[in-house]
């Protein structure tokens, strides 16, 4: 399957029209002196070919995936101020993620706060605490979200499979 690039059908000339205004502000008139651009993508196959020519982004660096070590400083640096409870297991989050992102990572602390917030909420009175049972139902919450979301982005206008 061909990546759509500019000029072709089916996008309604929304690719076709950001690519050119971005071709078109790094050549600009200006001389843009000191300033940098950077861009990122977890589509690379998706770039059209003229954003890769000398003068534009002409540089690629890959973002490997967080390795075991990384992915436990993300979970700490984004559980550090929530209130969690003796429960947690982080060297079991730090397996469970094994593949996944550092925005995945920060999508289950979240939808965990969220969880344990609710469910705070509809027991009046008790303590506010995550609990590892929130980072369990986050987690499959956030796999079925990509998974859905994988399933879905190889046809047009949200359609999918079922």
């Amino acid at each position: 399957m061909q990546s759509p690039h500019r000029g072709s059908e089916g996008d309604a000339h929304v690719t076709e029209r950001v690519v050119s205004q971005m071709l078109t502000e790094l050549d600009g008139l200006e001389d843009l002196k000191g300033v940098v651009v950077i861009g990122a993508t977890n589509r690379p196959d998706m770039i059209d070919e003229a954003l890769l020519r000398p003068g534009k982004f002409d540089r690629i660096l890959e973002v490997p995936l967080p390795d075991k070590d990384s992915r436990k400083q993300i979970f700490q640096i984004h559980t550090r101020k929530k209130p969690l409870d003796t429960t947690i297991d982080l060297d079991r989050l730090v397996q469970m993620t094994d593949g996944m992102t550092g925005a995945d990572i920060a999508a289950i602390v979240n939808a965990a706060a969220m969880t344990a917030i609710k469910e705070h909420v509809r027991q009046k009175g008790s303590k506010l605490k995550i609990s590892m049972k929130h980072f369990e139902a986050a987690f499959v919450k956030v796999r079925k979200r990509d998974h859905n979301k994988a399933r879905n982005s190889h046809f047009p206008e949200g359609r999918s499979l079922a």
